[in-house]
């Protein structure tokens, strides 16, 4: 059998970001650091909320909402926030296609771009210009009002119009990454893949669930993740998963260590799994068999750099000692009785004078 191609060196990332949604809110920033402790010390660099669908006040970033991500973000040069973005309100009201197809219509005309620009502004107001934008995610499914299937050629432009006005705000130096699930789900993925200059990251959703029931057949099924590859390499793009975890074929450690080893070997930008029930390996306890092959697998891995310690200051010699020793700290009692500080040796040839 014929070696699947695996993603080009210079198109990996030199330092995979790993990380793991772990609550929307302020919550899920506090986990971080407890879940580098349950994985041994392994840098969680990645940070990963989303923006509510529900209504338009929500997607432009309501305030407060992001600044506690946006602090954890400032905090080391080397960490990536990572911020899923809905396309439309009510985005998971489970609306009928009628309908989809005239939101996109609205977007593709122009009549959400101040939504966009009003989250662009925030996000460089809050200091995380440089977020990772995953807009529209899952497009070619059929969970959300942001899906593509009703419209492709609406919904293509509609990501152009959306990334257009918020690369637009000064200071921006966002991302986008587009972010099927894997496989071909209610329409082909790239269909509605909406061109190189708007696309920045190609990223993949990847759950361990039908039609793929063994890993290999995840990787090899018609858009499944090695076509995934292969597209990111044809267009010249850095790769992610910003979604993975269990779910529909249970506790599967054959799956957790298959994704780790994918993920290893093709060196995404980033990849996050998705850390409650039914996907999760450590909040979520209804998966021991794969939290344990989790936590092993990843047990260990590098270490976040310590903090500056401040420098320590040079010694000052005392003048009344010896030049060929330094002060013996005894303690203050002792030299209080002594009535004398007390001349430690610098090196042992002193005393073969």
């Amino acid at each position: 059998m014929e070696q699947a191609p695996e993603m080009p060196a210079e198109l990996k990332a030199p330092d995979p970001a790993f990380g793991a949604y772990l609550d929307y809110g302020p919550e899920g920033v506090g986990r971080i650091a407890e879940m580098q402790k349950w994985l041994g010390g392994t840098d969680l660099r990645v940070g990963h909320t989303y923006l509510p669908g529900d209504v338009w006040s929500n997607i432009e970033g309501a305030p407060g909402f992001l600044a506690n991500w946006a602090k954890w973000r400032k905090a080391r040069a080397d960490r990536l926030f990572i911020l899923n973005v809905p396309m439309l309100e009510d985005n998971e009201g489970h609306v009928p296609d009628a309908v989809v197809r005239a939101e996109l219509g609205k977007g593709a005309e122009g009549e959400y771009d101040s939504h966009f620009a009003t989250l662009a502004k925030r996000l460089v107001d809050l200091g995380a210009e440089d977020t990772v934008i995953v807009l529209g995610w899952e497009m070619n499914g059929t969970t959300y009002t942001h899906r593509c299937e009703p419209d492709p050629t609406a919904w293509k432009k509609y990501w152009n119009r959306i990334v257009t006005t918020m690369r637009a705000v000064p200071g921006q130096k966002f991302r986008f990454d587009f972010a099927p699930n894997r496989g071909q789900d209610a329409i082909a993925w790239t269909e509605c893949y909406p061109g190189d200059d708007v696309v920045d990251i190609l990223g993949m959703d990847s759950y361990d669930q039908p039609p793929g029931e063994t890993f290999d057949e995840q990787v090899n099924e018609p858009y499944g993740l090695q076509d995934h590859v292969n597209f990111a390499t044809e267009h010249g793009k850095v790769i992610s998963y910003p979604e993975w975890g269990l779910f529909r074929n249970g506790d599967n450690p054959a799956y957790m260590s298959g994704m780790l080893k994918w993920i290893d070997k093709q060196k995404p930008l980033y990849s996050t799994v998705t850390d409650y029930c039914p996907h999760g390996v450590w909040l979520c306890e209804e998966n021991p068999k794969s939290s344990k092959i989790f936590r092993s697998m990843l047990y260990g891995r590098g270490t976040p750099p310590e903090a500056e310690k401040p420098p320590v200051p040079p010694a000052v010699p005392d003048p009344t000692l010896p030049s060929q020793c330094d002060a013996a700290n005894l303690g203050s009692w002792l030299e209080s009785w002594l009535g004398k500080t007390v001349c430690a040796a610098r090196h042992w040839s002193t005393f073969k004078r």
